[in-house]
């Protein structure tokens, strides 16, 4: 039986004053973790569960909001354009992710080594992630230009005599989109990938060495499995980022040539801020949402079979 005090005393026990300590950690820990809550109630719950219900609505902003159930899911299922959108959207995500991926890791491969000037190298790869995506893009417009820009003079010059139209080919404009983007993102994989690759266990390469082990295969029998758990954080933030590409569509070609890089979320802003279809735009939004979940999802459930966290 528990005695709640000490002695004729009356101080607490010392099972009283943990229990009082850990209600004060408690308190401190939700005190610090309120601001976050009502934040993320405020401005990201409550407008999630407002665009749901605005979804089964027909809203043009200036009219009270109609229902109409789940009308704008099914018009999504017959919309010729949406298909458009999401097979666009499909192929940049994976035109871009596992290139970037794969140039972010050849990359920090190289700047892991002690090269002069490695930092320099380091920061400049890096800045096209903190720089706007807007004079990112501008700058890209003018790259890509059909008479003027220099990757047209780049092939001129080496013999092409009839370079793409970039930005102005339904064939190219999207491949044009997918080598920025991927120019712009290496920067932010490289940075993880070069974190991951220093937290390797040199003694791994140097016992590889003396068995005999080519580069090779310390590349892929301790390179690549050590960085797993790296790869697989990479590789889902990534994919989320690329579905919901907008700035550089919005910039550089907005949307066409003949909604050749219109993607979901630019078509989300054209029908909610141009055609004032907020039923219809948050229908996609959600559409969207699920299209993400489940990829996420699926990429937890494998990751099992290949991701070494130890």
């Amino acid at each position: 039986m528990a005695v709640s005090t000490n002695g004729d005393t009356g101080q607490p026990t010392p099972r009283r004053r943990t229990n009082r300590l850990r209600h004060r950690t408690t308190l401190a820990a939700y005190g610090f973790l309120l601001p976050n809550l009502v934040g993320f109630l405020v401005f990201t719950f409550l407008p999630v569960l407002a665009a749901l219900l605005i979804s089964f609505t027909n809203w043009d902003l200036l009219r009270p909001p109609e229902w109409v159930g789940i009308a704008n899911y099914e018009r999504l299922v017959s919309d010729s354009t949406f298909h458009r959108v999401l097979r666009n959207t499909t192929v940049y995500v994976l035109g871009t992710v596992p290139i970037q991926m794969a140039l972010a890791l050849l990359v920090a491969m190289a700047l892991n080594q002690r090269i002069p000037g490695r930092t320099f190298f380091r920061a400049a790869y890096f800045m096209p992630v903190v720089a706007s995506t807007v004079a990112v893009a501008l700058v890209w417009r003018w790259i890509f230009h059909a008479d003027f820009g220099l990757l047209n003079s780049a092939l001129y010059m080496i013999g092409v005599s009839d370079p793409p139209n970039w930005l102005s080919s339904t064939r190219w404009a999207l491949p044009a989109i997918i080598i920025m983007s991927i120019w712009q993102q290496v920067g932010f994989s490289m940075v993880l990938f070069l974190a991951g690759l220093q937290g390797v266990p040199q003694h791994l390469y140097e016992a590889a060495k003396i068995d005999g082990a080519s580069q090779w295969d310390r590349f892929v029998h301790i390179t690549i499995p050590m960085l797993s758990s790296t790869t697989f954080f990479v590789l889902v933030i990534s994919v989320i980022n690329s579905f919901q590409v907008f700035d550089q569509a919005f910039i550089m070609t907005e949307g066409g040539p003949a909604n050749a890089t219109n993607t979901i979320v630019f078509n989300i802003y054209r029908y909610a801020f141009q055609f004032f279809q907020m039923g219809y735009a948050a229908s996609m939004a959600w559409v969207l949402f699920a299209i993400i979940f489940v990829v996420t999802v699926v990429q937890f459930r494998y990751q099992r079979q290949w991701v070494h966290y130890d």
